[in-house]
């Protein structure tokens, strides 16, 4: 079955700048919708820390506002998109925050 990285695009706020109250809400909405994904999460992902882009002319410019990655296995990109619904990321719902849906695709050399 084909995999889908979801990329978090927009600065998430670090949970340890949040009350406890704040941070178990957000975890909680985390832990609904991985049950609701249930087995097409394959990869729960990692967040991101600050970063850097490295550029071809051997410069070094601003990383875009990237938060974070998930990988979930769907049969087509539509219901990798669907997989985001209730997604807690997309929970703002004023347009700050979006999920970028790529395939991933076999490397063309490996054996």
């Amino acid at each position: 079955m084909p995999k889908y990285m979801m990329i978090y695009r927009g600065e998430a706020t670090d949970l340890s700048q949040m009350s406890e109250e704040e941070s178990a809400a957000i975890l909680g909405k985390w832990e609904s919708w991985m049950a609701k994904v249930g087995p097409a999460l394959s990869d729960i992902g990692s967040p991101f820390g600050g970063g850097t882009s490295v550029v071809d002319d051997g410069s070094s410019g601003q990383a875009l506002s990237l938060s974070g990655y998930s990988i979930i296995e769907a049969d087509d990109v539509s219901e990798a998109a669907a997989l985001a619904d209730g997604h807690p990321f997309l929970s703002e719902g004023i347009g700050n925050y979006s999920i970028d849906l790529f395939e991933l695709l076999p490397v063309p050399f490996e054996a």
